[in-house]
């Protein structure tokens, strides 16, 4: 008997490429495409962006007031995602100040998860017994209104020279014990392939160093980065584990598809996470959606992270019961694969706590007493 088989990739057809705003409707498809002019065509002031939006008073009042702490920068592409008509449109959430920047509360903190204070060299961050974090540098394509990190990113002064950079190189090779290491910024990806291949081979040149894995956001907000030639430099390098930053479905267009296709063919591991964003993502039914185009992308959904104690960034964070509704409202409902894990990354530098809704519900002697997604009970028996 024989079979026909279906050569169209119908998964990629499900997602839809971004709509490209009128401003932007006569460029060239070589430039639009091309990662160096999305980034120097940032939006970076009110002129341009009510050229790709309606601009609304709590954006244009929250501009004038935030630019100057925290700067605005979006690229064309994560602009064309964004709805023209709704203020509340999560993109724009994310990418656009508003009102809620400027109002800093008591307990929020400049450096809430303590990097500085476990910082032995400028530049890494030492807390875990096996692993760092290696800030590479301070850009990013888009600024992100929620940001865990405004002390450093957009502010040039906190680039990593060369000295930084070999200096950080030099404690990761003096420690036998890392053997883990988070290439982080900014976005390292707004280093050049160069540089980036630079750090990726001393790294993989020590012995104890086993993996490393570069944290960007660049796939969602810059998907024209993840060139061929990128790619098939990060395949030499293996194992390389890629964790990126994916908030909401409307994030996983056919730019962002193919972008992950040229990482997952080249045989990188590409995981999410996710930060839990007030009006944006605290939904189940939406954080499932995203999860499910995720998977059909190759990315395996790994963090729900709760919102950090940055400054100006309170409007964005959710009560903890919301978190756990969420994952509540995921586990058993979908795949196992679609549930990530839920944790606080406890303030001060405590690291990543998880959090899970109660599923023990008592125990007597070896019984122990559980429930399931449906809320049915059942005892297991320690022989």
């Amino acid at each position: 008997m024989g079979y026909n088989i279906v050569t169209k990739n119908n998964v990629r057809d499900r997602f839809a490429p971004a709509p490209r705003p009128e401003i932007w409707k006569d460029t060239p498809d070589k430039d639009w495409n091309n990662w160096i002019w999305q980034q120097q065509k940032r939006i970076k002031s009110m002129d341009v962006l009510e050229k790709v939006v309606k601009v609304d008073d709590d954006e244009r009042n929250a501009f004038a007031k935030s630019h100057e702490m925290f700067n605005m920068g979006i690229t064309p592409y994560y602009a064309s995602l964004m709805d023209p008509n709704d203020p509340n449109c999560p993109i724009r959430l994310q990418s656009v100040p508003k009102s809620g920047e400027l109002n800093i509360l008591p307990m929020d903190l400049e450096d809430p998860l303590g990097e500085e204070r476990d910082m032995p060299v400028p530049g890494v961050t030492h807390r875990y017994p096996d692993r760092v974090l290696f800030y590479t540098t301070h850009n990013c394509p888009v600024y992100c209104r929620h940001c865990t990190r405004k002390r450093k990113v957009s502010d040039p002064s906190s680039s990593a020279a060369n000295k930084q950079l070999e200096d950080g190189l030099a404690y990761i090779e003096s420690h036998k014990e890392i053997r883990d290491v988070v290439i982080s910024g900014g976005d390292p990806l707004s280093n050049s392939d160069d540089r980036l291949e630079y750090i990726l081979s001393r790294l993989r040149a020590m012995d104890h160093i086993q993996v490393f894995r570069i944290g960007t956001r660049n796939l969602v907000t810059l998907p024209q980065r993840i060139t061929d030639s990128f790619a098939q430099m990060l395949s030499k390098y293996h194992p390389v584990f890629v964790h990126t930053h994916f908030n909401h479905p409307k994030e996983c267009t056919q730019e962002t598809f193919d972008a992950v296709a040229r990482l997952a063919n080249a045989g990188c591991v590409v995981n999410n996470q996710m930060v839990l964003l007030k009006g944006v993502n605290d939904d189940a039914k939406i954080v499932k959606e995203l999860n499910h185009k995720l998977l059909m992308m190759r990315v395996r959904p790994y963090y729900i992270f709760q919102c950090d104690m940055s400054q100006g960034i309170s409007h964005f964070r959710t009560p903890v019961e919301k978190g756990l509704e969420i994952i509540e409202n995921l586990r058993g409902w979908t795949s196992g694969m679609a549930v990530p894990h839920y944790v606080i990354d406890a303030p001060g530098g405590g690291g990543k706590i998880p959090l899970l809704p109660q599923y023990l519900e008592k125990r007597e002697g070896k019984k122990w007493h559980l429930r399931n997604f449906r809320n049915q009970k059942f005892v297991y028996e320690e022989p």
